[in-house]
């Protein structure tokens, strides 16, 4: 159903989860991680600004994949589809999301840890899903488990995920991409310089390329 989307994950290999307070840092954060090549962001629906940033990303870098994520409702779906999400992340799984997003063919990561979760996101024709927060849930192992009975089936873990852990993960071929805040967390930009996001971003990067060409 989202095969282009999937396709195109694999390729990003690092969705950098980005949490952000003011409008204002949404532009020169997207041109900091396009600069370090990393060219995507999931902006998180904790904030209010969320969607404004969401519009200001892609008007800003058009070629990049930009989407929301913490989205909980249809309604937040709605907001993020009108500002130009290219997809939806959820923390957890739910029918009514997963179902309006389909309905109107926006790519959609719901979060799951469980066997049932798992099998509702594949009867709805879902083949990634999140997997948060993975270190709780036993990270890598409780995914390789999981791997084994629903062949095919592929994961993008969040929460944990670090520089000393993401080479492990996307050596994994269960594997789609990895979620992460590292490289964008707020006390590295809250000055204004968005240029130790650009470092964390490139050096994570190049783990992507080592790993998947």
């Amino acid at each position: 159903m989202f095969e282009d989307f999937y396709a195109q994950l694999e390729k990003l290999g690092i969705v950098p989860v980005v949490v952000l307070e003011k409008v204002e840092d949404a532009v020169p954060m997207a041109h900091a991680l396009m600069r370090a090549g990393m060219a995507s962001a999931e902006v998180t629906f904790r904030t209010a600004c969320a969607a404004e940033c969401i519009a200001a990303m892609r008007n800003a870098e058009p070629s990049m994949c930009v989407g929301a994520g913490t989205v909980l409702t249809c309604e937040q779906v709605d907001q993020a589809r009108e500002a130009g999400a290219q997809f939806i992340v959820s923390p957890g799984y739910s029918n009514e999301v997963v179902e309006h997003c389909i309905e109107l063919g926006l790519p959609v990561l719901p979060g799951c840890v469980t066997p049932s979760d798992i099998t509702s996101a594949i009867e709805h024709g879902l083949h990634v899903t999140k997997f948060f927060p993975a270190a709780q849930y036993g990270g890598l192992a409780t995914i390789k488990a999981l791997a084994a009975p629903f062949v095919g089936h592929r994961f993008m873990p969040t929460g944990g995920v670090n520089t000393a852990n993401v080479r492990e993960y996307l050596s994994c071929p269960a594997i789609a991409a990895c979620g992460g805040t590292w490289m964008v967390k707020p006390a590295l930009f809250v000055d204004g310089d968005f240029s130790r996001v650009e470092d964390e971003a490139r050096k994570a990067m190049e783990v992507v390329r080592d790993i998947r060409g």
